[in-house]
């Protein structure tokens, strides 16, 4: 099972123990994952996403487990070779953050970055929390990604989602919202559903499917234990439902020409 919401690098607003690829490594290895999609935990908040994902193609080169999941900015110079580029090196994943950029729902970059990764077949993450509010720091200004944002780019092409940190009543806007063959495109982690006593996460389970959720720890903003206990303390009639492996959801067409 792929990680498909894990960082290296540093916070900007807090000091974070173990932020280190090392690390990651062995806490895949022991909770029994096989690998991670990557982010750099800096780049949300650096206008210019190149010098982060040069600093993560680097940092991941000696551990094969840890996959590339750089940062594509549509709004920026040149970000279709960027793209291009990230893809060619090994991304396993496009991660893209409209709210820190400042871009609506509806803003055409983001539909087109997210029509460029369905035509070369490589998932687009988006990232509804870093923190909750009770934990963000007040330099931290940007909002909560929306139901209107995630609606908007699954309407786009046909590109792969995947949306890590919804909780329950976000996911529900979003999903009831989108036809079935939207629904399809949109796969969601787990990290921030509520399990027992709330059980969010069974109801959601019984309601829009397992396939729907891929497995997403988060570290180490959070510990990588809440996800595996998510799935452990399921009813037992849920026990052997399957979430969906976001190995599967990576098929990009390396060399394929943008249009």
């Amino acid at each position: 099972m792929i990680d498909v919401a894990a960082f290296i690098g540093p916070y900007p607003f807090r000091h974070l123990p173990h932020p280190d690829p090392d690390v990651l490594a062995r806490v895949l290895q022991r909770e029994g994952l096989s690998g991670a999609w990557v982010g750099y935990l800096p780049s949300p908040w650096q206008r210019d996403p190149t010098p982060g994902n040069e600093a993560l193609f680097q940092a991941l080169g000696p551990y094969p487990t840890l996959r590339f999941a750089p940062v594509v900015r549509p709004n920026w110079p040149s970000w279709e070779h960027t793209l291009r580029q990230c893809v060619d090196a090994g991304a396993a994943a496009i991660r893209a953050y409209p709210m820190h950029w400042g871009l609506g729902p509806h803003d055409p970059s983001m539909q087109a970055l997210a029509g460029a990764c369905g035509e070369i077949g490589i998932p687009l993450v988006l990232m509804v929390r870093f923190e909750d509010l009770r934990q963000r720091s007040a330099l931290d200004v940007a909002g909560d990604l929306t139901a209107a944002h995630i609606r908007a780019l699954a309407r786009s092409g046909n590109a792969k989602l995947v949306v890590t940190g919804a909780g329950r009543e976000l996911l529900e806007e979003t999903h009831w919202g989108l036809t079935p063959a939207e629904q399809a495109r949109v796969h969601w982690d787990f990290a921030w559903i509520w399990g027992p006593p709330e059980d969010h996460f069974a109801h959601l389970i019984r309601t829009i499917g397992a396939e729907r959720f891929v497995y997403g720890t988060h570290w180490p903003l959070r510990l990588t234990q809440n996800a595996r206990a998510n799935l452990d303390l399921l009813p037992d009639e849920l026990r052997n439902a399957s979430i969906t492996d976001a190995e599967s959801l990576a098929t990009p067409r390396v060399g394929k020409t943008l249009t």
